[in-house]
Formats: structure tokens, C-alpha cells, sequence
């Protein structure tokens, strides 16, 4: 029997190898980790049950010029915060939606594919929604950390020869912009309900042949367009606390501090923004005498940094998937 002290930590390092190679077979990856593809499958569904493990086909709207990309803070009447978040989860435009200030602000990430979809959405159905107080827009500007590349990255969980040998060899990406066209979504769509979906299932799903659907898999991937991701609660691995920070650099520092805090490994997302603040970064914290280290030793050491607010994530209620709260 496994102690509960090397579960953790191989479920760490399975999760290590999913966000390297989302798609690899349990054989691969039990071979590079030296166990049995029956222990990873095992695992699998272990953190599937309870560490809310997914893995989920993802739109690289970056890759797109026709998105634009915004970050919302909704600040609501507390009767109003989970309605509003669940109703904006339920949108297929929202990527990421959390609970801060005490549970009375909403942040959204949304990605629209004209000015005129997020005035829509900014200026006719937001502005109308009851228990609304006030709204703050910030378009995303520049990406430093996330989308593809995972928190788990900066983990150590792995080594660096078994992060190679899980790594898929670089495909020369085709030429062209990177886009999702309208044959590409069954497939697609396929793979935003499971990320691990076999080739036959992806053959009945999108109604191409199996070599037709490997081949636009494979577009799809090293074009940029879509990528395969995964999504747990790292409070199962000891860190229980993620936060929401705004920092304002002076522009002359901009861009090295965002790319400072892309190598931090509590960073697990950070970009450049409109707005008071042109900074916004999620940290992942094991406690809050963590995040203050963080803040006091870190932050507060970057040449350029000039102010910093952080809010607390009191809930997520949206990640890649949506899954509704139940109370």
C-alpha cells in the first residue's frame, strides 16, 4: 500500500505530466514515472473525484486577431455576487470567473470577437442587470504567463529528462493565421466536453476518418488555435489560497516587471492591462503568512513597482468548465 505522503506526491507528478503532454497514453506516462499505466489510470479517477481533475480542449483566443480579451471586476450588492458569476459562467464567451472583496466583486475574464460584441456586453446587458454596483473594464493587452503554459511548470514535480520525455516534439506550426474553422468544430467541440477523448470517439463525434481527425489535431495544436489543458484544486497539494493581484508599474518597468513575475512560481497567470493598475496576476499561496512573504519580500523588491492591490479568491466558480455550486 502507497503512503499518503508518496500519493501526493505522484498524483502531483501525473498532474506534472498531464499539463506537459494532456493527450499522452497512461502507458507513457506510467513509463517516464516509473509505475504501471493501471496506477495512473487509477490516479486519474482519484483526482477526477476528488480533486476535481479535468481535462478540457481550449480556444487559444490569443492566437486570433479577431478577439479581443477582458478582464471585469463587478462590484455587486452581496445578494447579487453568485447569481450575477453563475449567469456569467454560463456563457460560452467567459473563461475564468472568481469571487473577491469579500465575496461582493465577480472578476471575469471574456474573450469577444468585436468591439461591437463587448459593447453588447459592457454597455447593453451588464450596465441593466439588477444588483449591480458598479463595473470596471480592463482589456488584456499582453499574455506573460498562462494559457498553455501551466502552473505545475514552475513545480519541480518532475525532473528535468522526465519533462522531456513527456514533452511532444515541436510540430512546424502551418502557414496562415491561427483559426478555428467551421469544419474544425465537432471537433473542437468534442473536445471541450474531454480533452482525453480517443481518436474513434473524435471520429463519431465530428463524423471525419480517424486520419482526418489526427490531422486536424494537429493543426489545431501547432497552429496555436487550441491547446489541451487541465484544471484542479491545488488545495489537495497543500496550497489553499489563490489571490488576485493589480499591480501598477511605471511604464518604463512594465514590461520587465510582467516578465519578473512570469518566472515567479507562485504566478500562475499574469498580463499587461488597460486601466489604474497595468498589471494583473493570480497568485497560489500555501497560507497567508505565504502571501505576505510574497508581497513583502517580492513584490516589494521589483524596481518599477509603485503600487499593489490584492484581493483574496474566496470562491471559483469558473475555471475552464463550469460546474455549479451546490451549496
Amino acid at each position: 500500500m502507497e503512503s499518503p505522503t508518496r500519493g501526493d506526491a505522484l498524483d502531483l507528478r501525473i498532474l506534472h505530466a498531464l499539463e506537459l503532454n494532456a493527450r499522452a497514453p497512461f502507458s507513457r506516462i506510467g513509463a517516464v514515472l516509473g509505475v504501471s499505466d493501471q496506477t495512473v489510470a487509477r490516479r486519474f479517477r482519484s483526482l477526477r473525484a476528488e480533486a476535481g481533475l479535468r481535462v478540457v480542449g481550449v480556444r487559444c483566443a490569443a492566437s486570433e486577431e479577431s478577439f479581443e480579451h477582458w478582464l471585469l471586476r463587478v462590484r455587486c450588492a452581496p445578494e447579487g455576487a453568485m447569481p450575477i458569476a453563475e449567469a456569467l459562467a454560463k456563457r460560452p464567451d467567459t473563461s475564468w470567473i472568481g469571487l473577491t472583496s469579500g465575496g461582493t466583486e465577480v472578476t471575469c475574464t471574456v474573450n469577444v470577437r468585436s468591439r461591437t460584441d463587448a459593447d453588447d456586453l459592457l454597455i447593453g446587458k451588464l450596465p441593466r442587470t439588477p444588483h449591480i454596483v458598479d463595473i470596471r473594464a480592463h482589456q488584456l493587452l499582453h499574455r506573460f504567463y498562462g494559457g498553455p503554459a501551466g502552473w505545475l511548470h514552475k513545480s519541480g514535480a518532475l525532473t528535468p529528462q522526465e519533462a522531456a520525455a513527456l514533452t511532444p516534439a515541436p510540430v512546424p506550426a502551418p502557414p496562415g493565421p491561427a483559426v478555428i474553422t467551421a469544419e474544425d468544430e465537432p471537433l473542437v467541440a468534442a473536445l471541450e466536453r474531454d480533452g482525453r477523448a480517443t481518436y474513434p470517439e473524435l471520429q463519431r463525434a465530428s463524423g471525419l476518418s480517424e486520419s482526418a481527425v489526427r490531422r486536424r489535431l494537429a493543426r489545431l495544436t501547432a497552429s496555436g488555435a487550441l491547446y489541451v489543458d487541465v484544471e484542479f484544486d491545488s488545495d489537495r497539494f497543500g496550497y489553499r489560497d489563490a489571490s488576485m493581484l493589480y499591480v501598477t508599474a511605471a511604464p518604463r518597468a512594465l514590461h520587465a516587471t510582467g516578465t519578473a513575475l512570469a518566472a515567479d512560481r507562485e504566478v500562475a497567470y499574469t498580463a499587461a492591462t488597460t486601466g489604474p493598475s497595468n498589471l494583473v496576476a493570480v497568485v497560489i499561496t500555501r497560507d497567508p503568512a505565504h502571501l505576505y512573504r510574497y508581497l513583502s519580500e517580492r513584490l516589494g523588491s521589483l524596481d518599477g513597482v509603485e503600487h499593489v492591490e490584492s484581493m483574496p479568491l474566496l470562491r471559483r466558480v469558473k475555471q475552464l468548465t463550469y460546474r455549479p455550486f451546490r451549496g
